[in-house]
């Protein structure tokens, strides 16, 4: 065997499993696309469009230029981008948590997902994620050498989990369950109750919850999505991921955390500890500001109109956006849901092609970019994601491109 040949072949099976090959196809069709000169309106990828606010850049560039954040930052995060989130999670959901122990710093949401595995799990081990699902859920599993336990989220029970359908041996073998609402790809939602039965089931099996939190500020029309924390009993046996990505629109320079279980967290932390040395600090000190702010900003809106919510500038953005491209879509005979949160809309196919074949087919003939349903797993066949991430203009461009798309069929 030749060196050429011998270099090709060092590559890892488990990179098969990392994400699906479907974003590789995607990204792949998108660049034939604008190479035979289409104007693609890229509504495939839910990264946010606009910056974060001048304050927080602000922040961000002042802390670059002081020395003493140039040191390695550790692990956990700083004491003061802890402290800042405990203060945002007690004002937001009023749960009270320890910043030293149970508030973990992460690079964006992502990275605790993709290590909680590594951290939490041995090979062989079980543990139970959603059917669609973001995909570093399965990838995480795979990375580990873990088994996932897939429980299908359908329409029929508004892409909840029916937990009463999971085996018993099944979740009393399992290390954790992994869920996510408002979620991704569904856009689905959860209320109060959900989480008090997922708790009340948890307990049961002794199983883990680990709840991925990342659209809590993106939610609409009065809706105040729910923290696991805030039910009775749950921090003893759950973990919550957040990230200042979407809420922020700070997607490009990488800050999450997590926050619940000090026993989990010190785990992941550990596992960190060995891979990395922590977010750099003038990023922390932009979270910092951006924390604050929100805090200010809900104290603001409560004493404006006696309550407060995820009503910030991101949500109104991603509002308006939503409005528009509901109307638009129905407008045209596609009879799209109307998500009570997120930054997508999870759209039934209005005919018989595959979801892969419809979303190719959308992009070579209209140059729109969705990604297919199938992306997340085999339970979203028949569907097509969409994120709102362009403009309103640049929206109903897209919508009457469709039309004519769905005309043309």
């Amino acid at each position: 065997m030749d060196l050429t040949s011998r270099m090709k072949q060092l590559r890892s099976s488990r990179l098969n499993r990392m994400a699906s090959g479907i974003f590789a196809e995607v990204a792949q069709w998108k660049e034939a696309a604008r190479a035979r000169g289409i104007d693609v309106i890229d509504l495939s990828i839910g990264s946010p469009d606009r910056p974060p606010s001048a304050r927080i850049m602000d922040a961000l560039s002042e802390a670059a230029r002081d020395p003493e954040n140039y040191g390695y930052p550790g692990s956990r995060g700083s004491r003061e981008f802890r402290a800042a989130a405990a203060e945002w999670y007690k004002r937001r959901f009023g749960a009270s948590l320890d910043p030293e122990r149970e508030v973990l710093a992460l690079m964006g949401s992502q990275d605790g997902l993709a290590h909680l595995a590594l951290a939490l799990t041995d090979p062989g081990d079980t543990a139970i994620v959603p059917d669609p699902g973001y995909p570093i859920y399965a990838a995480a599993l795979a990375v580990a050498g873990v088994r996932p336990y897939y429980v299908p989220l359908r329409a029929a029970n508004g892409f909840l989990p029916q937990l009463d359908q999971i085996p018993q041996e099944t979740a009393e073998r399992a290390k954790y369950i992994l869920l996510n609402y408002p979620g991704n790809p569904t856009a689905a939602v959860a209320d109060r109750a959900f989480f008090g039965d997922l708790v009340a089931f948890a307990r049961k099996s002794g199983l883990l919850i680990v709840h991925d939190l990342a659209y809590s500020e993106l939610a609409f029309d009065g809706f105040h999505p729910t923290s696991i924390l805030e039910i009775e009993g749950a921090k003893e046996i759950s973990i919550e991921l957040h990230s200042l990505s979407k809420s922020f629109h700070m997607a490009g320079v990488r800050l999450g955390f997590a926050v619940g279980n000090a026993d989990v967290l010190d785990a992941i932390a550990a596992l960190k500890n060995g891979i990395d040395f922590g977010v750099f600090a003038a990023v922390q000190a932009a979270g910092v500001k951006a924390l604050r702010d929100d805090i200010a900003r809900m104290e603001a809106s409560s004493s404006a109109s006696g309550g407060s919510g995820p009503d910030g500038s991101a949500a109104g953005v991603y509002e308006a956006r939503r409005d528009a491209l509901v109307a638009g879509m129905r407008s045209i005979g596609w009879n799209v849901p109307n998500p009570k949160a997120t930054m997508f809309i999870w759209a039934p196919i209005p005919d018989e092609r595959s979801s892969r074949q419809f979303a190719r087919d959308l992009l070579e003939r209209a140059g729109v970019a969705v990604v297919p349903g199938d992306a997340f797993g085999k339970e979203g066949e028949g569907y097509v994601r969409i994120a709102l991430v362009q403009e309103e203009e640049r929206l109903l461009e897209a919508v009457e491109r469709i039309g004519q798309f769905l005309r043309d069929r």
